[in-house]
């Protein structure tokens, strides 16, 4: 489980990376998706910081369970991670395409609050 969510931080640095670069390429144009107060733009950078953010948080959850040797009690923690990683740049690209998506934010960011507590409840009962 450590191996995976190592894997998919790095994957996530590098597209976090990409979608850096590309939107690079316009972000001088000032009525590039609308502009930059535009809500297409606004969900274009935050699916490109989400990359980031949620790979530090899949190196922290594995680093945490590497350093306290948590073998056991966290599949759905795990599995509430990795569908965060997917789904909050998943959700943000959707937005930026059509609006209505917007209303589907709750999984990825319920994802990470439940994986969170019950990782937090595992660790505090070592």
């Amino acid at each position: 489980m450590v191996v995976l969510h190592i894997q998919l931080a790095w994957i996530g640095v590098f597209l976090g990376g990409v979608v850096g670069v590309t939107a690079g390429l316009f972000f001088h144009q000032e009525k590039w998706l609308g502009g930059y107060q535009a809500w297409p733009r606004r969900m274009v950078r935050l699916a490109h910081i989400s990359f980031f953010g949620l790979a530090i948080l899949n190196f922290g959850f594995a680093s945490s369970l590497k350093l306290l040797d948590i073998t056991d009690g966290i599949f759905i923690s795990s599995r509430l991670f990795i569908a965060a990683t997917v789904a909050m740049p998943m959700v943000c690209f959707l937005s930026a395409y059509q609006s209505f998506f917007r209303y589907f934010f709750f999984i990825p960011a319920g994802s990470i609050l439940i994986a969170t507590a019950l990782f937090i409840w595992r660790i505090i009962h070592l």
